[in-house]
């Protein structure tokens, strides 16, 4: 029998240390029995994404994949768009956008996404609002809300650069990657064009926040949830311009993705991965029984099969610890648990990692190095925690898939 290989990625899953958890991370502190089973067959180690670069999920990601991201990238905003099911064309300009909160002026900002609690139904209300009522002197645009405060915008129109600053001031462009800031002025920035011909752009996107800004302060769904004490989602904050889909040399025709948000889906389709389409996760353990179904229906039709897990990510931005910790654990029982129960583990080779460090701490991405396990069939008595896999040296992400596929 041919062996097949399984890609667990568990968003933002590694940590560090929280005094919430005397001292220890969520994944040192969860039960997860299945997991702790799985790394005692397995190589494990520490992985390290883009060198000191705190990096977004789209730059972990092709990481893991096996990319360089300083040799290979493609800005989030086109590949949000693209798993999205949005029409992208090489020249538009795509954002990834976030609903947050803001004063009256809409320049100090006072919650990055809305308190966490916009639906996705008053999202695509609110998306509706803006398409209808928003007009751009110098441009057409296509808005787009996903999941729950997620969006994606893409501007249509002719010299549009990427090379501009993002208006979400958690994000800041180093090095044409997008790396995630540990401590920022909460105001909604003005984007600044980075080169000569991305004027136009900067112009843009600081003509559609102020337009978009209006619209949603006058919104009934935003005076709604004002009335029973909520955030309303009054700005959109804007981040990670792209203008290109930039495909890269194909070797994962024979994969298949199971993805719990457009961007994983985004670079699923870029790589040419079948994509294996999920509900919308409601980020709970009843998320994770229709998954293992179909990571197992999939590994008998696909040599190699990825699965993201958002989860464990979500609270890590929250800054809680506990809340992550009953994540990984529900993760460990509701979805490992029944998997290894089926899965045939002489016949398949598994990866389980992480995408980037969110640390519950900094309620941020950081740039520390995450665990992994790789199955190898003989006794290892390794852990899948970071004070076990950070005793190793680290070595680069993208060095995981050919481990993977060996």
């Amino acid at each position: 029998m041919r062996m097949k290989r399984l890609l667990v990625v568990l968003d933002g899953a590694s940590d560090l240390p929280s005094p919430d958890l005397n001292g220890k991370t969520p994944l040192e502190t969860a039960r997860a029995p299945n997991l702790g089973r799985l790394a005692a067959i397995s190589e494990t180690g520490c992985a390290k994404i883009a060198g000191n670069l705190a990096p977004e999920s789209d730059v972990g990601v092709f990481a893991v994949l096996g990319f360089d991201p300083y040799e290979f990238h493609v800005g989030r905003g086109a590949l949000e768009a693209y798993g999205a099911g949005m029409r992208f064309k090489n020249g538009w300009l795509g954002l990834r956008a976030n609903f947050a909160t803001s004063d009256a002026s809409g320049r100090k900002l006072l919650d990055r996404r809305v308190g966490r609690n916009l639906t996705t139904r008053e999202a695509k209300l609110l998306e509706r609002e803006v398409s209808e009522k928003v007009r751009l002197d110098k441009a057409k645009f296509v808005f787009r809300a996903t999941v729950a405060h997620r969006a994606v915008l893409l501007f249509k129109a002719s010299g549009l650069s990427r090379k501009i600053s993002n208006t979400d001031p958690a994000y800041t462009m180093k090095g044409g990657l997008s790396s995630a800031e540990e401590k920022f002025e909460m105001r909604v920035l003005r984007c600044v064009a980075l080169a000569k011909e991305a004027q136009k752009s900067a112009a843009l996107v600081n003509e559609f926040v102020e337009k978009s800004h209006w619209v949603l302060q006058e919104s009934k769904i935003n005076k709604k949830r004002v009335s029973k004490g909520l955030l309303p989602a009054n700005v959109i904050l804007l981040r990670d311009a792209e203008t290109r889909l930039k495909k890269p040399p194909s070797r994962f025709k024979n994969w298949a993705i199971l993805a719990d948000m457009p961007l994983e889906v985004g670079i699923g389709k870029l790589l040419e991965m079948k994509i294996l389409p999920v509900a919308t996760p409601t980020f709970t353990a009843t998320d994770y029984p229709p998954r293992v179904k179909k990571t197992l229906a999939a590994l008998k039709k696909f040599e190699c099969v990825y699965v993201h897990l958002k989860g464990p990510d979500l609270f890590g931005h929250d800054g809680d610890a506990v809340g992550k910790t009953k994540c990984i654990e529900d993760i460990d029982r509701v979805y490992f648990g029944p998997l290894l129960k089926k899965l045939d583990l002489k016949n398949t080779r598994l990866l389980v990692t992480s995408d980037h460090t969110t640390a519950c701490v900094k309620a941020a991405h950081t740039a520390d190095s995450v665990p992994f396990l790789i199955t190898s069939g003989g006794k290892t008595g390794g852990k899948y925690d970071e004070a076990h896999c950070r005793r190793k040296k680290a070595i680069a992400a993208s060095e995981l898939m050919p481990m993977l596929l060996i």
